[in-house]
């Protein structure tokens, strides 16, 4: 099936690969911060901002399939780039993720395949 890519693929977003996220959270409920807040936000994310582009190349490459793109205009809310920022999680925890694309996209296509045995 195609697939709508918006701003004519001209997007950048921070993926997150779950093995950071869980190793974050694990951290924040391992270390809370002294003096212990009642209640603190933290953002467990990627600090790394991608380009759509090159996450459907990687995702292209893994899978051994051709995308089948249907480019489209910027979407009304939308925003061009998304990055997290995870200063005071690395300050408080030492969080960096440490998963990059490639491998994250690898090890998805990976259990996927696994799991739906396809």
């Amino acid at each position: 099936q195609e697939i709508p890519v918006f701003n004519q693929g001209d997007m950048r977003r921070n993926f997150t690969y779950i093995d950071d996220i869980v190793a974050g959270t694990i951290a924040c409920l391992d270390n809370p911060p002294h003096p212990h807040p009642e209640h603190r936000i933290y953002n467990i994310g990627n600090n790394r901002s991608e380009p759509l582009m090159d996450f459907i190349h990687t995702l292209e490459n893994v899978t051994g399939k051709k995308a089948k793109i249907r480019f489209e205009p910027m979407q009304p809310g939308d925003v061009k780039e998304t990055i997290a920022d995870i200063s005071d999680t690395t300050r408080d925890f030492g969080f960096l993720p440490k998963t990059h694309i490639e491998e994250g996209l690898k090890n998805f296509v990976s259990w996927y395949r696994n799991y739906y045995e396809c």
